[in-house]
């Protein structure tokens, strides 16, 4: 079964400013409008174009806000050699809390709860420590948190677009909550607008401390924009 979670270029946002300044990994790459991307959570690389709304209303089936409330283990892999013993990934039911946006033409419908598989975990050889496995520059979609996502039915499944549409939002808020496994703070987002990049014109920077109507108003008017287009 292939991750959902979250498969094109470095990101610019605000939360992954912060989780460098906050020295959750181990370094950062530096480009010339600033902090790229987190180290210690990879490098993303996307499924399906995820980081504008154009890229939503183009890509998604639906657009929703949603909360994990079970998961569990799942693809365990196990190696031979080295220090970890086996890793998982993890299967997580999330609740449909609004539908913010559908294509006029879904691949599929979305219950009131639906299934993605998200990291996992690595337990290691000698110590049996189990430690959180993460994502490329995105959440982990853990229970306790909310979430803000563009989702597609792709090989039999529901999936995230890519690193861009998975945005935490615990509160009702784009940007508060749980990233990369970390939970940040009102004070953390803050810092990291003032690092992130200023040529990033993603959706979430866009509505960034917002709610669900700015969301819903950036998606209406991207869609506007694709029709206006000439064919």
């Amino acid at each position: 079964m292939r991750r959902t979670m979250l498969t094109g270029g470095a990101s610019r946002s605000p939360v992954v400013a912060v989780l460098a300044l906050a020295g959750i990994a181990a370094g950062v790459l530096v480009g010339n409008g600033g902090l790229d991307t987190v180290v210690g959570c990879g490098f993303p690389a996307d499924n399906y174009p995820s980081r504008t709304a154009e890229d939503w209303v183009a890509g998604a089936d639906h657009v929703v806000v949603a909360t994990p409330t079970a998961e569990q283990d799942t693809n365990r892999r196990t190696f031979d050699d080295g220090a970890i013993q086996y890793q998982t990934d993890r299967m997580v039911t999330f609740r449909t809390d609004n539908v913010l946006w559908t294509s006029k033409r879904p691949r599929r419908p979305l219950g009131e709860r639906f299934e993605m598989v998200a990291e996992g975990w690595k337990i290691f050889r000698d110590s049996g420590a189990r430690v959180k496995r993460t994502a490329a520059s995105a959440p982990r979609l853990e229970p306790g948190h909310t979430y803000l996502l563009a989702l597609r039915w792709s090989a039999g499944q529901w999936v995230v677009l890519g690193e861009g549409a998975a945005v935490p939002f615990d509160q009702g808020t784009v940007g508060r909550g749980e990233w990369c496994g970390r939970t940040l703070s009102s004070d953390d987002i803050a810092q990291g607008e003032h690092f992130s990049r200023t040529d990033d014109h993603s959706l979430e920077k866009a509505v960034h401390g917002q709610d669900e109507q700015a969301v819903v108003r950036e998606l209406e008017e991207a869609g506007t924009g694709a029709r206006a287009k000439p064919r």
